[in-house]
């Protein structure tokens, strides 16, 4: 039993050796700019629009193993929706669309796969802190009508494909999903975000 136990010691020693050495970076910073599209997931609302915008924001991946690391993100995310929604300001109602600027911060498990691992699947939770909302059609702040929070879950696949000893370009397609109501004031059914978004940035690799 003791020999048994020897032998897995030191398989496992010499595949964690192997990892480290095959991983490409203990961490990556990056940086990136997006196009996205928005809307509200809603029983009451079929006629909401996807709304277009844009994001942007810094990453960080810490690396466990040359498949697995822990990615974050700090993104300035622009979400909203189209005409469908009717708001109601000063006892005048009227279709609008709504634009809602969040800070948002995903944290989420990173897998690598592909040959050389420059393939990536990421899954976790964000959460997002409202910076500013608008009735667009009035420029009407609306503010006020929404939590300051949001919660919900994101995904994403990428690839990133080597510049050099230090640089990749990163290629990848993203979305979050809500959990949470947006509106404080809500008697119908949850009213929760969702966007997608294609991005291309670049990564630094530190040593």
């Amino acid at each position: 039993m003791k020999k048994i136990f020897t032998t897995i010691i030191i398989v496992f020693g010499v595949y964690t050796a192997s990892l480290a050495q095959q991983k490409k970076g203990d961490v990556e910073l990056g940086i990136h700019i997006g196009y996205s599209f928005s809307d509200i997931s809603n029983s009451d609302f079929f006629n909401s629009s996807f709304k277009s915008a844009f994001n942007a924001g810094i990453a960080t991946d810490f690396y466990f193993s040359n498949r697995w690391s822990l990615k974050t993100k700090l993104i300035f995310d622009q979400k909203g929706w189209g005409p469908g929604f009717f708001a109601n300001v000063s006892d005048e109602k009227f279709a609008t669309d709504f634009s809602l600027n969040y800070i948002t911060l995903p944290i989420m498990a990173n897998w690598h796969f592909g040959k050389k691992r420059n393939w990536y699947l990421n899954f976790g939770p964000y959460a997002g802190y409202l910076a500013g909302a608008e009735a667009t059609n009035g420029d009407i702040d609306v503010k006020d009508s929404f939590h300051s929070t949001d919660f919900g879950l994101a995904l994403g696949i990428g690839t990133k494909i080597k510049l050099s000893n230090k640089v990749k370009l990163l290629l990848e397609y993203d979305e979050q999903a809500g959990i949470t109501n947006i509106f404080k004031e809500n008697t119908g059914s949850a009213v929760r975000n969702g966007r997608g978004s294609f991005n291309i940035g670049l990564n630094f690799i530190i040593k």
